[in-house]
């Protein structure tokens, strides 16, 4: 074992290092790092497959910080919502969830948009990219798992409308770009 004091470790460096560990010792390590933090235990979860919910801590951490209780003074933190879906992708990345999470950050920021007003030109931007990001995801699903998520989009969109600043005419024109013609009309 050498270590410089200067040295960034890097990968190669954790892995040798963790290459000397016996079966007992990764176990405590990994307790120890399941222990430290919910995002720990979230990725650790969701990467194991365990609990009836695997996008329940994701989904928590979005609306969070998309949605915050502003009566209690909670601040709104766009990077921090969008980090959750980051997390998922990397602990498990399955193409439902990464579905399900962008379709469910913009319904909880157009929820916030409906209670409150707000004036903040980077959230509106952030809510356009992540509907785009969150149609794109959707249309990579077989078509039998669409029509669920299409339709709460298009709840989004339509909500949108009484919003103003432009946000429905952009949401508008991705939805009618990426959205094919048969799929576009809302369902009855």
């Amino acid at each position: 074992m050498t270590r410089t004091a200067t040295a960034v470790p890097t990968w190669r460096d954790v892995k040798a290092e963790l290459e000397q560990f016996d079966r007992a010792g990764l176990f405590a390590l990994l307790k120890d790092l399941h222990g430290m933090s919910r995002d720990n235990q979230a990725f650790l979860h969701a990467r194991l497959g365990l609990g009836a919910d695997p996008l329940g801590p994701y989904k928590k951490t979005i609306a969070r910080w998309i949605n915050p209780d502003v009566m209690m003074g909670q601040d709104v933190s766009v990077l921090k919502a969008k980090k959750a879906i980051s997390d998922y992708q990397k602990a498990i990345g399955q193409p439902q969830g990464l579905a399900e999470l962008p379709v469910f950050y913009c319904e909880e920021a157009v929820r916030l948009l409906s209670d409150c007003g707000m004036d903040d030109e980077g959230y509106f931007s952030a809510l356009v990219r992540m509907f785009e990001r969150a149609l794109i995801a959707v249309m990579k699903l077989p078509p039998g798992e669409q029509p669920n998520l299409l339709n709460r989009l298009d709840r989004v969109r339509t909500t949108l409308n009484h919003i103003g600043w432009g946000i429905y005419d952009a949401v508008n024109d991705i939805w009618f770009e990426r959205v094919p013609d048969e799929e576009a009309q809302p369902a009855s």
